[in-house]
């Protein structure tokens, strides 16, 4: 795991980082959303953003050659390390995105098998 050089980041990299990292948790959760409505046959309005947040982040990964959209915008601001290279190695770190994807995508295809329950 790395945790960069913080002090040595602009002010803008530091923010870009934080909302970064919260756009990833926000991911996570609809991750998860999607596969406790296609465990226990939920449906709400909630469900459709989800599946159309994920679906959206899958369209825009793999216009950018399967890597995160944002990295560009990263490496603009100077920030050198990886979202995923904070927490993760830098080995599973490039595995996220691809594992990520497809466990939102499995998620999304169980949810067109599973009963709905209201």
């Amino acid at each position: 795991m790395r945790t960069g050089d913080d002090q040595r980041l602009a002010p803008a990299a530091l923010a870009f980082r934080a909302a970064h990292a919260g756009i990833a948790a926000g991911f996570l959760t609809a991750i998860a959303y999607v596969w406790t409505c296609a465990l226990t046959g939920r449906r709400d309005p909630m469900l459709g953003v989800a599946v159309g947040a994920l679906t959206l982040e899958g369209v825009f990964v793999a216009a950018n050659g399967g890597d995160c959209p944002l990295g560009a915008l990263q490496d603009r601001l100077d920030d050198p390390v990886p979202l995923f290279e904070l927490v993760l190695s830098p080995r599973a770190a490039k595995r996220a995105i691809p594992v990520l994807g497809a466990v939102a995508a499995t998620g999304i295809a169980l949810l067109a098998r599973s009963t709905p329950t209201r």
